[in-house]
């Protein structure tokens, strides 16, 4: 039953209240005398259909702002409705409720309460304006012309529709409603209506919507139309060009005409080598005598496409200016003294000579030093192109030198096919990882580089697809490795080896600081107002979170710092200084994971600092010793490979020899066994530079002579205690200076290598040649 109650507007003016279930519904209005179908599947909306067919099947409906939601309030519908009467009530299996309504008046939305599980509403009926009679007729004409011109287009409005139309009353409100219920307008387009109590006003709003409405439907019937024009043309032509083929091919014309002047055209403009133009016009003379269906056909056709699209001799204009080379490079990488040398002297004789074989340049070195990056700076210090291919993995000699056009699916090689995709014959072509390459029963694709990187004979390469001798003098090859003996002998004769033995700490930091930081900043969003790294911090970073020989985990770990930091920034929407310290760095790494090698507290028997080589730079190496009751056995552990194995056993035997001299009991192998250990017995250790640190490890132990802990050595032994030298010098003396060492013994041949080492370094490190066994000993050992 509706409750009724007196309301009272600002102006004064009195309305009636009413107070009715409400049904809140999802993209659909209701309006006033209009009967529609209402599918009801949420709780309260059930409950109140059920509340309406209890009193009087009174129920006020009206529309949700937003479909998606679920649970609405006041704030969820529009405030104008309609109220309406339930003719009908049907439960449906699914547990939806479907209910036939018939709207009644406009109301408008005053309260909302919920109450036992279900909405209710109090609301007034929206006042409604009504029109003089000749407006009425003249507003009614103009809405039923346009009206009409809409349903004739669309066919969407039955006939018997409009005969109903002609028995309303044109200044009633029920005249523009049913037309509006007619038509399909957007949900908010229907609500202004509702919502529209001037009945002129919605008259005006009616025909502006049923005009745009008309012109929408005009356009896609056009759209609709041009489409389907242009598919029946297309349809046309192919049926006629099918029967012009058929009608030529009765003539016995070629069918193909047409495309074999193009065909021609190209070859004409194309400039090529003399060779590939002959045997392009032999192809072409071929495949029009072939049917054009046959798959012999395609296969000589492709075969000319890429003789035609091949660079024979289009080159981009190399720029040599040698000082903005030397600035670009010194812009891109920090270090790299002796590859930057080398590429300047390229260019140096290029810009003298104008034109000289291609030099085939062989950058080896650790992951990430950055050989890679090395070659995309010297493309653009030259202005040519630049283009690389992955080696790594490839173990078929086609995809070195192409597939021969008897097989299916032929291709040319990579080397042809990365030419043609740049589209120079003089781009910096950068060959990765070329000691990754394998070999199978299908070729050895080493082998087949063989004749590209070979100066005096990649003039004439020949790839087996192409079949035509193609010219790779012009291109800069540069290639690049991880390790030197892992590429073939032969294949390394034909390069120029450039060795990047890494970085040391202090070049670290300076790439850190200089290159590192500032582009992850970009990366991560932040700038240098975001974070500050002190010096400590980087250090930090370098020694106790990568060990690496290039820069790429200590650009990660800067990476994983500043991730953080805009983790951060994002949660807090705060941006301030953060100050990145040595302290506080285990904050955003963790623990640390690397520590250095520490040294004895005190000098002791038996113990002897080495130094060694890694791929990751140089690193302390403790060698131990001990004497056991026994035979004369001598053992060696610690995970060692042959070549330390055999220096251990040179310097027990050397010792032997010369116990006498060193103060040793002749017969002392009689009854004790020598026990030499490296620590750490997990990491493979192999190398000819530990010789003279076994040796004074086994005479301080046989002796009784402690070994000076602040003194490290590297140096391999001869039977007759000559001291030979050895590689990786600047590595280790680097790593005795981080690692506390006041004296390092060296090869007296390994002076030759001191330069390499930074001024500073080698004033607060003492470095002391020695040529024999005996200097050795007389600078290791302590009284």
């Amino acid at each position: 039953m509706i409750n009724i109650s007196k309301f009272f507007h600002q102006d004064g003016t009195e309305s009636i209240k009413k107070t009715l279930p409400l049904v809140p519904l999802r993209d659909m209005v209701l309006f006033p005398h209009t009967t529609t179908s209402v599918f009801v599947g949420r709780e309260k909306s059930i409950n109140a259909l059920s509340e309406a067919m209890a009193q009087d099947k009174k129920i006020f409906l009206t529309t949700q702002k937003d479909p998606e939601v679920l649970k609405p309030n006041i704030q969820d519908i529009f405030q104008v409705g309609t109220e309406a009467k339930i003719t009908q009530l049907l439960r449906l299996p699914d547990g939806t409720v479907k209910a036939l309504v018939e709207g009644c008046e406009r109301g408008k939305i005053v309260k909302l309460s919920d109450e036992n599980n279900l909405l209710m509403v109090e609301y007034i009926p929206v006042p409604e304006k009504p029109l003089p009679q000749d407006v009425a007729e003249a507003a009614k004409r103009t809405v039923e012309e346009a009206f009409q011109q809409y349903s004739t287009m669309s066919g969407a409005v039955s006939k018997s529709f409009f005969k109903s139309l002609e028995a309303l009353e044109p200044h009633e409100s029920r005249y523009s409603d049913t037309i509006a219920s007619q038509l399909p307008f957007k949900v908010a387009d229907k609500q202004r209506l509702l919502e529209c109590g001037d009945i002129e006003e919605r008259y005006f709003l009616l025909l502006k919507l049923i005009q745009k409405e008309t012109q929408v439907f005009s356009m896609s019937q056009k759209i609709k139309g041009r489409v389907k024009e242009q598919m029946e043309k297309l349809q046309k032509r192919h049926y006629l060009n099918e029967q012009m083929r058929a009608i030529k091919k009765e003539m016995g014309e070629d069918p193909g005409s047409g495309e074999f002047q193009d065909l021609e055209k190209k070859i004409r403009k194309k400039r090529m080598s003399k060779e590939a133009a002959g045997v392009v016009r032999k192809e072409l003379e071929k495949l029009k005598m072939m049917s054009p269906m046959s798959s012999e056909a395609t296969v000589v056709r492709n075969y000319i496409d890429w003789l035609i699209a091949l660079p024979w001799f289009r080159k981009s204009r190399s720029k040599i200016d040698l000082k903005m080379a030397e600035a670009i490079l010194e812009r891109d990488h920090y270090g790299l003294e002796k590859p930057k040398e080398r590429i300047l002297e390229y260019l140096a004789v290029q810009k003298l000579v104008k034109r000289i074989k291609g030099p085939i340049l062989c950058l080896v070195g650790p992951p990430g030093v950055g050989k890679t990056s090395l070659v995309r700076s010297v493309a653009s210090a030259t202005g040519r192109s630049f283009t690389r291919i992955s080696l790594g993995g490839v173990r078929d000699e086609a995809e070195i030198r192409g597939h021969r056009r008897t097989y299916v699916g032929a291709m040319p090689g990579k080397l042809i096919q990365t030419l043609k995709k740049v589209g120079y014959n003089n781009p910096v072509f950068c060959l990765d990882e070329i000691d990754k390459m394998t070999s199978d029963f299908r070729g050895d694709p080493s082998s087949a580089l063989l004749e590209a990187l070979d100066p005096e004979q990649n003039r004439n390469f020949n790839d087996h697809y192409v079949e035509v001798d193609y010219d790779l003098s012009e291109i800069l090859f540069i290639t690049t490795a991880n390790t030197l003996y892992d590429i073939p002998a032969p294949l390394r004769d034909r390069m120029e080896i450039i060795q990047i033995p890494g970085y040391t700490e202090y070049e670290k930091v300076k790439i850190a600081t200089g290159y590192l930081i500032p582009k992850q900043l970009k990366e991560n969003g932040l700038d240098e107002s975001d974070v500050l790294f002190s010096k400590n911090a980087v250090h930090g970073i370098i020694k106790g979170y990568t060990k690496e020989a290039g820069v790429r985990n200590l650009e990660r770990e800067i990476s994983s710092v500043l991730r953080k930091i805009a983790t951060k920034i994002v949660r807090t929407d705060k941006r301030k200084l953060c100050h990145i310290t040595a302290v506080n760095l285990h904050k955003y790494l963790g623990q640390v994971r690397f520590r250095d090698s520490a040294l004895e507290k005190d000098n002791k028997t038996g113990i002897v600092t080495g130094l060694a080589w890694t791929q990751a730079g140089g690193e302390l190496l403790t060698i131990e010793a001990v004497t056991m009751p026994g035979k004369g056995n001598v053992m060696v552990t610690g995970k060692l490979g042959d070549v330390m194995k055999e220096s251990s056993q040179a310097a027990v035997s050397y010792v032997r020899s010369r116990s006498k001299i060193l103060g040793i009991k002749e017969d002392f192998y009689k009854d004790l066994d020598i026990h030499i250990h490296v620590p750490e017995g997990a990491i493979p250790k192999d190398g000819p530079s530990a010789g003279i640190a076994m040796c004074t490890a086994v005479v301080s132990i046989l002796t009784g002579k402690p070994v000076d802990r602040n003194v490290a050595m590297t140096g391999e032994i001869t039977l007759r205690g000559r001291v030979l030298p050895i590689g990786g010098v600047k590595e280790k003396l680097l790593a005795a200076h981080a690692n506390g060492i006041k004296k390092v013994l060296v090869s007296g041949e390994n002076k030759k290598d001191i330069h390499e080492i930074p001024n500073a370094i080698q004033k607060q490190l003492e470095i002391v040649f020695v040529d024999d066994m005996a200097q050795v000993l007389e600078n290791a050992l302590v009284e």
